[in-house]
Parts: structure tokens; sequence; C-alpha cells
């Protein structure tokens, strides 16, 4: 969002954010501070609940008023809730003759659910429901469009792949700082994520190298008790350091070996800045992840914590040859560089405007 939202100012637009307000912490609030100043319509936080329920009455009203005050020419929403939004009040702003593009970028969510039990069924019905006060699609994977094609149905809108997209900087490598760990991970502490596949794999990739490997985990969330209990319960302790959340380019320089141990992804970031960094990693072939690497790339495993134990033994023992299993730069800038994610969002955008 932010890469976005840096990329639309350059171009000279006026843009704004609303989002929700009871999610993230210090190092989120920090990077909000920084964008305010340079947004036209603003930053705008208000309560928003994940899932569906009472609550979201309250939350619409609140955001309704918001959007409705800064009359946009686009409402692109994000996420299953951020599209609900952006479609149902970019829908009521036409009714009283403003004429609004409405886009929506699935991220997961919704898709994750399984399309044969009653509630798939449900968020899958009204997908189809809000097709009607759609414009248009933006894909962040390819995996993700077809999961869209298969649970929801052809989209009978215009709709377009657009991978995310890094700036300039993040293309400069990332040296590894002194005395850093062997492993790292970097993400939310909840299990679709991976960490206590993280944390097992740590402990057989050692058993298996014959010493105690150490490791780097960033991040927060509501399982974070759950990972320090799993770490003392493997006779870890010592070897693994919990960091709150921080810029995943500081975080980098923090260990040898950055690891993404997802059960399920959309298009992760963080695997694009890893690489675009200049750093090796391991990372489970899920979601768009096997897009940005390559279907039959070796880097790539399943969400299984031997895999990922015998992965990250080779990767230690010959370092220089796993490296050269990574993506080259100048493949990862052609495909997801930020000007190019801007300029199709930004086509995207005008050919909304034109329906």
């Amino acid at each position: 969002m932010r890469d976005l939202t840096e990329a639309q100012l350059a171009a000279g637009h006026s843009v704004g954010i609303v989002c929700d307000s009871t999610t993230g912490g210090e190092f989120e609030e920090r990077l909000f501070g920084q964008m305010k100043d340079s947004l036209a319509l603003g930053i705008h936080r208000t309560p928003m609940q994940r899932h569906v329920g009472p609550g979201d009455l309250a939350s619409a009203w609140r955001t309704y008023r918001i959007i409705k005050e800064l009359r946009p020419d686009v409402l692109h929403g994000h996420g299953a809730k951020g599209g609900a939004y952006a479609r149902l009040f970019g829908s009521l702003l036409r009714v009283s003759r403003s004429r609004v593009a409405r886009l929506y970028s699935p991220h997961g969510g919704s898709l994750h659910y399984d399309e044969t039990t009653a509630t798939g069924k449900l968020f899958f019905a009204l997908e189809r429901f809000m097709g009607r006060f759609t414009d248009c699609l933006l894909f962040v994977s390819d995996y993700e469009r077809k999961t869209y094609r298969r649970k929801v149905g052809e989209p009978p809108i215009p709709n377009t792949l657009v991978y995310n997209g890094l700036r300039a900087a993040e293309f400069e490598m990332v040296p590894t700082a002194p005395g850093a760990a062997d492993l790292l991970y970097i993400g939310m502490m909840r299990d679709l994520k991976g960490p206590d596949i993280f944390i097992d794999a740590l402990a057989l990739a050692g058993a298996r190298l014959g010493r105690r490997l150490s490791a780097v985990m960033v991040g927060d969330g509501d399982d974070l008790p759950r990972y320090h209990a799993q770490v003392k319960r493997l006779g870890l302790d010592g070897h693994v350091r919990f960091l709150p959340p921080m810029p995943a380019r500081d975080a980098f320089a923090l260990a040898d070996l950055i690891v993404v141990p997802s059960r399920a992804e959309a298009m992760p970031y963080i695997v694009l800045e890893t690489l675009a960094a200049g750093k090796p990693m391991i990372a489970t072939a899920v979601g768009g992840i096997p897009e940005i690497f390559g279907e039959t790339s070796p880097a790539l495993i399943r969400p299984d914590p031997k895999q990922l134990g015998d992965k990250v033994s080779e990767a230690l023992a010959d370092p220089g040859a796993y490296r050269s299993l990574m993506p080259g730069t100048a493949d990862l800038k052609a495909r997801f560089g930020a000007d190019v994610m801007a300029a199709e969002i930004e086509k995207a955008y005008f050919a909304a405007l034109r329906r």
C-alpha cells in the first residue's frame, strides 16, 4: 500500500487512505506518521473488525461518512472487508450522481475458505453478488485469479493481474551484520504463517548439522506465547531471539538465511523484499510464491517441518551454492518494480472511470 501510494503521489494524484484502527502497533503508527503530511486526502483510521459481525453496521456508517466527505474519483478496496466497503459506498455515491470508479483487490481473506462448506458457499455467493457493483478486479497473483475463478466463478467484469511492486531503493543489497544468526523469520505470529513449522525445523536442522542453530523471530500476534513455549519445550532457549516488528530491511541484516514457512499466502511482499535485498531464502510453494521463484525452483518446499529442516541443512552446508539458486535482480525489477505496478493500476483506474 505504501509503495503504491508513493508511486501515485509521484504521478501527481491526490491520495488518501481509509483503514482499520484496531490492528497494528507502534511500527505501523510510525509508518502512517511518515506518510500523513504527503496525502492530500489524509489518513483516516476507524475500527473495522476482520470478521463479519454486528459491529460492521457502525463501522460501515463511519467509513461511509469519511468517504462521502472525501468525494474521491476512485475507490480501491483491498481485502474482503475493504473491497466490500469500496464497492458498496462507491455505488451509493453514484446514486447521488458522483462518478466513482470501484476497484477491488482480493488478498486471500474469503478466498481461503473451502467452497464446499456452508461458510464458504455464503462468502462466495456474496462475492458473486458484489461483482455487480465492481468496475474492475485487480489480482496480485495468477494463483489468486485462478482461485477466484474456481471458487467464485469467471468474473463478468474486467479483471487483470498486477503483481506487487518494490521501490528502487528496495533493490539495494542488505549486508549481513557481524554475529548474525543462522535463520530469520519475519511476519505475523500466527499459525497460518508457519512460525511453529519454523521452530520445529530449526531443531531438526540443528540435529542434522550437529550443532545448535541460532534464529531471530521478528513480529507480533496473538499466538506469540505459544511459540515462546515451543522454543522452551524443544530446548532452544538462548538460541532463538524474539523481537518486535521492525522494517524488513533492518531485520534482513540479522541473519544469513531468511525463511517464509507459510501455510497459505496470496502474493507476500516479504518474499519480494528478501530477494530484492539480495538475501538467500527458503519459502513454501503456496499461493503466488512459485510465480516469483519459478514453479520448479529448488528453494521451494511444502509447509512441513521435515522438508524445511532438510532444506535449511542443505542451504547452510554450502551457502554459496544455495545463493546461486535465487532469481536474478534484473528479472525481479522487470516484473516486480513499483513503477510497473503503479502504471498498470493507473491504467485500470482510468479504464474503470470510462465505463
